[in-house]
């Protein structure tokens, strides 16, 4: 096991890890930016490193400055948290060329699976059923024409190396296909320095289910079941829980194993999701992996009793998985809410500033994943979340009235936040009763009041 481990992250996620390193008895160095210089999770690691200034592109994703941080601070390993450098291929690979071992996928895993052209090949070869589209990328407009001709409008235009719904566009007929394969290649290569591009059918009004899994470094690969993640604003996700509503049992478990077998001919290693769309006849369909932790993973920690981040851990350090696929349980109903500082009302602008007053609900079953406190100054450099909240229940819906309440209890003034629209949705009847998509928040409870 390793000795002492650095955090290439901040915030929520970074004081998660620092938690799960206590309770394994292992030492932690932090890196900040002088935004976060006066962070009070900072004060839990056993050493605390600026690596910049505020801006992220000058601090956290700055390779050079962390593996500094990661000699000076001689550690073993590196955790790289969410977002930031965590699915960079690179950074993976300069921490191997360091001997640092990389919390994550090794970096050819990483590579094969974040280009999502080469990631659908995969999924070919491992059976998992595909989105009709095109074979690669698309390298001229006749073929884009052609190829949307066959399958069908409307089509899906996607970024290869995209994520969060950038170099994403829906076209509905030629026109609009021409202009968008323009824009999203534009988006595309300023977001990921990525221009290609590839089509997909265009599947209406889906359901967004991901598995979780984890894989060792002894060939063993395991899923901790689904999450339901359709609750989401323009690809942003909102709300995640698990089991996923009105998912008939054997489509859950074809999932499940479709995610094991995918995971496995990749030849990936660690923690990652596998993530589908789920069409109204219950058919689904890969789209990608995320070869990382994912924000809602304390969904999944909460139904299976699993902490995610210490097998990250200890899968890194070479431990074989502790259980077999059968022994790993799915018990009650987990429901994540994200709370951001951003204003629904006025297009999700974000709101940083400090927070004023904070009263934290809770109760049985109750979680928050946050390191923001009374007095905390939201930065305005980086993503607007402010935590997790997370309840654990027999049932469904006991979880969603745990929510109502726990939303209710909850105290947050100085910042505008998303709670108001939380309130909104697990309040809507197409929620209660688990029909919800991909777009039913934008198209009936955006712009409600």
């Amino acid at each position: 096991m390793f000795q002492r481990i650095l955090i290439a992250n901040r915030g929520e996620i970074a004081l998660r890890v620092i938690r799960a390193c206590r309770e394994l008895g292992i030492e932690t160095v932090a890196v900040f930016s002088e935004a976060d210089r006066h962070a009070d999770y900072l004060r839990l690691a056993n050493q605390a490193i600026c690596i910049g200034p505020a801006q992220a592109s000058k601090s956290y994703l700055q390779i050079k400055n962390i593996i500094s941080a990661a000699e000076i601070g001689n550690v073993q390993a590196i955790h790289p948290g969410y977002g930031f450098l965590s699915e960079n291929e690179h950074f993976a690979e300069v921490c191997r060329s360091c001997r640092i071992a990389f919390i994550g996928p090794s970096p050819e895993a990483m590579g094969r699976l974040g280009d999502k052209v080469t990631a659908k090949e995969i999924a070919r070869q491992a059976q998992v059923k595909l989105v009709p589209g095109s074979d690669g990328l698309i390298t001229d407009e006749n073929e884009a024409l052609e190829i949307a001709s066959r399958i069908g409008y409307p089509v899906l235009i996607k970024a290869t190396a995209g994520g969060g719904g950038k170099g994403m566009r829906v076209a509905r007929n030629d026109i609009s296909l021409k202009a968008g394969l323009k824009q999203a290649a534009v988006e595309a290569e300023k977001a990921f320095n990525n221009p290609g591009v590839y089509l997909e059918k265009y599947i209406e009004n889906p359901r967004h289910v991901e598995v979780q899994i984890l894989a060792d470094q002894h060939g063993e690969v395991v899923h901790l079941w689904e999450r339901d993640c359709s609750t989401q604003r323009r690809h942003q996700k909102l709300i995640e829980e698990s089991p996923a509503p009105n998912l008939p049992q054997s489509v859950r478990e074809d999932i499940c194993k479709a995610a094991v077998r995918l995971i496995s001919a990749a030849e990936y290693t660690n923690a990652g999701t596998v993530e589908f769309i789920v069409d109204q006849d219950n058919q689904f369909y890969f789209i990608e992996v995320n070869a990382r932790i994912q924000v809602e993973h304390p969904v999944t920690e909460s139904v299976t009793g699993i902490d995610l981040i210490q097998q990250q851990i200890r899968i890194a350090a070479g431990e074989p998985l502790p259980w077999k696929q059968r022994n790993i349980p799915c018990n009650g109903a987990a429901i994540e809410v994200r709370i951001n500082a951003e204003d629904p009302e006025n297009d999700f602008r974000g709101c940083p500033g400090q927070i004023t007053k904070l009263r934290i609900p809770g109760g049985p079953g109750v979680r928050f994943d946050s390191h923001v406190h009374e007095g905390y100054v939201i930065p305005p450099y980086y993503d607007s979340m402010i935590g997790k909240l997370i309840v654990h229940r027999p049932t469904r819906a006991e979880a969603i009235a745990c929510l109502k309440r726990c939303l209710d209890e909850f105290v947050l003034e100085g910042v505008t936040t998303t709670i108001p629209l939380l309130k909104r949705i697990l309040n809507n009847s197409a929620f209660a009763e688990g029909r919800m998509h991909t777009t039913f928040v934008e198209q009936h409870l955006i712009t409600r009041s």
